[in-house]
């Protein structure tokens, strides 16, 4: 039996993906983030329906800098794992499947999700 000699890279931060892998992979991730953090965003949704005082004191934990940053990429997971499901549903329909559309696609993930939250961000700084 003949082994193979072949170099095999498994460092994943050498490795340059295309434009829909990484849409693919950010889809998982903010899947995954919206997932673990929503017995949070449930626990203080309903903490702030008990009354109008523990909807200030919501509202004024929201409003510190850390969580506001949180709120950003709580945001940017929600738009991108919208479109990209949405991507990804298209492509199961067998729309946009050759690499031009595919790439053009895949772009259009990442700039509206970023320019969505880079808006929100505007709005609620």
């Amino acid at each position: 039996m003949i082994q193979s000699k072949k170099v095999k890279n498994l460092n994943l931060f050498t490795i340059k993906f295309p434009v829909p892998a990484l849409v693919s992979i950010l889809h998982r991730m903010s899947g995954v983030f919206l997932f673990l953090l929503m017995p949070i965003i449930t626990f203080s949704f309903w903490y702030s329906l008990l009354s109008e005082q523990y909807f200030d004191q919501v509202l004024i934990f929201f409003n510190w800098w850390p969580i506001k940053i949180t709120k950003l990429v709580l945001i940017w997971g929600i738009t991108h794992h919208l479109l990209a499901g949405t991507r990804h549903l298209l492509l199961d329909l067998q729309l946009g499947l050759d690499l031009i559309s595919a790439r053009f696609s895949s772009k259009t993930v990442l700039s509206v999700s970023f320019f969505i939250t880079f808006l929100v961000g505007l709005w609620s700084w």
